[in-house]
């Protein structure tokens, strides 16, 4: 996942898994040149929202080993990683990437739609739940999206 690379690297750089934000924007906009500042900072408002990254103390810290991430060679992070994906988007990755078929689970989530008259979202978080997965924050999200942030 090119958003976890792109992640990872300024903690692999500085041969840590705590850096402050400054730190972590100027990793990714001056010295890699891969985003201006303000894409950078939102790079880590999704990397956050995706349980990436975490604040602590004032600091961003790695919620993985970035140690163990492989960086390849020349890798340059597309920009379409600044596209934060919807909640469905994310339960659907989630789904495959456990090994389920994209149109079985497309099926399988559009059918518990109509039967149970859900939104998609909730659809999809039942679907992946059946599968076993562990959604990380997915489902909070989905109810804050459905519900407002009142709600």
């Amino acid at each position: 996942m090119s958003l976890e690379i792109a992640v990872a690297v300024p903690f692999r750089q500085e041969g840590t898994d705590r850096l402050g934000r400054g730190e972590f924007v100027v990793a990714l906009s001056l010295d890699r040149d891969w985003f201006s500042p303000d894409q950078a900072k939102r790079l880590v408002d999704i990397a956050q929202g995706r349980g990436l990254l975490a604040e602590e103390e004032g600091a961003l810290r790695a919620q993985f080993e970035p140690s163990n991430v492989e960086v390849p060679e020349e890798f340059v992070p597309d920009e379409s990683i600044l596209r934060e994906q919807s909640t469905f988007e994310r339960v659907l990755d989630a789904l495959t990437e456990a090994g389920v078929e994209k149109r079985d689970a497309v099926a399988s989530i559009n059918e518990r739609q109509r039967r149970l008259g859900v939104a998609n979202e909730a659809a999809a978080i039942l679907v992946a739940r059946e599968h076993g997965i562990q959604l990380d924050g997915i489902a909070d999200r989905a109810r804050s999206d459905l519900v407002g942030e009142d709600g």
